[in-house]
Parts: structure tokens; C-alpha cells; sequence
């Protein structure tokens, strides 16, 4: 389907949709996928929208949605603006959207979005060096899940110590500021949950290695984000792969790619896949994960 212009915050933006779901991306800042809403479920748009007049956090609007950026966190290099207008190439089933080259960094960010089947969204990010010399990054895509969400990470199968199971299979990764003993981290036999009603500060984990998916629900709909670690690469952050961070006011369901150089002229790109599960029941506890949430997400898993 032919994406249809809109008017978003008195920019441009266009619309992506299927008899199933719709995306709205910007093209006038960005690049940015600003609401992923699914036409059958009740809860409306599941991503964070940041009021218009929200101020610049060290420099640049984070607007809400879903963003590219690199990593590791740097006050100057992760925050650079992005409020300038896009190059924009419609796809067959979608569309790519490419910003200048970042002044301070040399890097050039893109996000093509393409839907591959009623309930699927392909999402790939690329960096490019734009610069004289080599640049260490890693892909690093964020996806602001609106407030009264609840997250879900799943862990890797459990092993057998007593048939030889000796070694671990990760490791997790708590921020300076993150409080394991709060209420909002869930400890399931086979999920971390995030209640981000119960946090009061900001909250930050990481892990090195997990069944490459992760979901945040609201009102019914899950949103389900899929991006497969690279078996031996590095990562940011103590090794991680993936990231959630809440506040209260936001969950945050973050993948990142591997960190490497990225030589002069050349791009790297991480792809994430989407999905939205309509009508399944909140995931805070292991009935709700074991028997609803993963099944269901294992079976649209097969389908990519």
C-alpha cells in the first residue's frame, strides 16, 4: 500500500498501513516513527508521544516513538538534533528515510520501514560513515512504549546443573541508579517484567544474551520488537544486546547492534521486526507469559 501524506506537528509525515496495523513516520525531522497503532485493538497509538513543547534534553527533542541512535551514550554524540528534513524513497512496501550527515560525528543515520505482511513491520537501521576516518559505534534503536505499559524480557532456557550445565549464558547488566529491590522489576521463572506504574526514579538494565525479542503492553495490545544477537560479537554497555530503561513516565525497549569500526563510505545495519499481539492478558506473571505471551510471539516468530 502507497503511503498517504499527513500533516504531524506542523511538519510532513506519512502514513504506512495494512488492513491490520499503521505506522506514521516523519519526514520533515527524524528519522522518527512517531505512532504504531493496531485497527483492531482499543488502545490507540502505543507509543510515546512527548508534548510539543517538551524542552530540548542536551540538545536535541526526543519527540517520543521510535529512534536511531549509536552507542555508547555520549552527552555530546547520542544527542546531536535531529530537526532537519529527510531524503525520502517510497518502496514497494514502505519506505526509507535518510537524514544529513551528522556535523559533530560524520555518521548518517537511515531507517527503512517496509510492512511484510498484515502484522509484520520490517525496521532497518544503518549508519554510515560519512567521515575521514574510522568510527567505533553500534546500532542503537529505542522504542518509547507510552506510560501504563508493562515490559517483558524474556530469558534464555534453563539448563540442568546435575546433566552438566556449569557454565552461565549471561550476564545482567544494572545502571548506577538502577534499584533491583524496587517493585518495578519482575523476576519470573522465565521473564524480567517491567511495572512502570511502580517506578518513581529512572530505571536501567541490560543483558548480554536473550531469545532476541521483547514486548511492552498496553491495554490489550502487545507490542512485540524482535532483533537476533550476534553469536561472539561485542556490544556496548558491559557486552549488552539489549536494553530496557523506565522512569515512570515511559518504558524503553532497546536493541543494539554489534560494536565495531565503521571504516570511511561504509555502512552497518540492524534490522528489527514488529509485530501487534491483540487480546492477550497482561504479562506480569508466569501463567500470563508460560501460556499466552510466548506462544503467541513463537508462533508469528515462524512466520518471518
Amino acid at each position: 500500500m502507497k503511503p498517504s501524506k499527513i500533516e504531524y506537528r506542523g511538519g510532513d509525515a506519512l502514513v504506512l498501513a495494512t488492513p491490520q496495523l499503521e505506522l506514521v513516520v516523519t519526514t520533515s525531522v527524524g528519522p522518527r516513527i512517531v505512532s504504531l497503532r493496531s485497527r483492531a485493538g482499543r488502545a490507540g497509538n502505543l507509543f510515546l508521544e512527548l508534548p510539543a513543547d517538551t524542552p530540548r534534553f542536551h540538545g536535541q527533542y526526543l519527540r517520543g516513538g521510535h529512534r536511531l541512535w549509536h552507542a555508547p551514550e555520549d552527552i555530546v554524540r547520542s544527542y546531536q538534533p535531529d530537526d532537519e528534513a529527510l531524503t525520502v524513497k517510497v518502496l514497494p512496501r514502505g519506505v526509507a528515510l535518510t537524514q544529513p550527515v551528522e556535523a559533530k560525528t560524520g555518521l548518517q543515520k537511515g531507517i527503512k520501514i517496509e510492512l511484510t505482511g498484515a502484522r509484520t513491520v520490517r525496521v532497518a537501521h544503518t549508519l554510515t560513515n560519512r567521515g575521514l576516518w574510522p568510527v567505533t559505534a553500534a546500532p542503537w534503536a529505542l522504542t518509547m512504549v507510552r506510560p501504563g505499559s508493562y515490559g517483558v524480557v524474556p530469558l534464555l532456557p534453563k539448563g540442568d546443573h546435575a546433566k552438566g550445565d556449569l557454565l552461565p549464558t549471561f550476564a545482567l547488566v544494572p545502571w548506577t541508579f538502577t534499584d533491583l529491590s524496587l517493585p518495578v522489576w519482575k523476576f519470573g521463572r522465565n521473564f524480567v517484567g517491567i511495572d512502570v506504574a511502580q517506578a518513581k526514579s529512572a530505571q536501567k538494565i541490560g543483558l548480554t544474551n536473550y531469545p532476541g525479542w521483547s514486548a511492552g503492553w498496553v491495554e490489550g495490545s502487545t507490542f512485540v520488537k524482535y532483533a537476533a544477537p550476534v553469536a561472539g560479537a561485542a556490544y556496548p554497555d558491559c557486552g549488552s544486546c539489549f536494553e530496557t530503561f523506565t522512569n515512570g513516565e515511559v518504558l524503553e525497549l532497546e536493541t543494539l547492534g554489534a560494536l565495531a569500526p565503521i571504516a570511511p563510505g561504509k555502512t552497518v545495519t540492524h534490522v528489527e521486526w514488529w509485530t501487534i499481539l491483540d487480546g492477550l492478558p497482561r504479562p506480569d506473571n508466569d501463567t500470563a507469559f508460560d501460556r499466552h505471551l510466548a506462544p503467541a510471539v513463537n508462533a508469528w516468530w515462524k512466520t518471518l
